[in-house]
């Protein structure tokens, strides 16, 4: 089985990002790849943001940021999570989804929950997130998105 490689955005991928397109009706429903690595410069909300691309064999099909205040246990927000319109239907939102928040998981070990918002015509993403564990926190944030959160199962310790 081929895993998804989660990898930052860098000198020696940056464009592979930028070539990550959606279908025009998803456009409005996340943010744009380069909108998203302006946000990593400036960071506007959280102390860190992190962008990353996803890849499965030598294929870059996907990207997401993770903004976050380093070593907190509450503070870690999944953003611009979206998949190429040629790589979409095939399942892999799901394992994508799946191995983030595995990600997160590794390098951010005090992280006890995981936060994103999904615009509210968007569907077929909150049918995502559920699936996955993610609830409907019935509120809004100020760009009127529903916030959705996830709760971490405590990790076993290695004796």
């Amino acid at each position: 089985m081929n895993l998804i490689r989660i990898e930052p955005i860098g000198k020696s991928n940056w464009e592979e990002a930028l070539s990550i397109s959606l279908l025009q009706s998803q456009e409005k429903l996340v943010p744009s790849v380069i909108e998203s690595l302006a946000w990593a410069y400036i960071k506007p909300w959280d102390e860190a943001f992190d962008p990353y691309i996803l890849c499965k064999d030598d294929k870059t099909f996907g990207f997401f940021y993770l903004s976050y205040t380093p070593n907190s246990t509450n503070n870690y927000w999944i953003g611009g999570f979206q998949i190429s319109k040629e790589y979409q239907g095939i399942g892999l939102g799901t394992q994508s989804l799946e191995r983030i928040v595995a990600f997160i998981q590794e390098m951010h070990r005090p992280c006890e929950l995981i936060s994103l918002t999904i615009e509210k015509s968007n569907v077929h993403a909150r049918k995502l997130y559920e699936k996955l564990g993610f609830v409907n926190q019935d509120r809004e944030n100020q760009y009127g998105e529903i916030i959705y959160k996830l709760r971490l199962k405590p990790r076993r310790q290695k004796l």
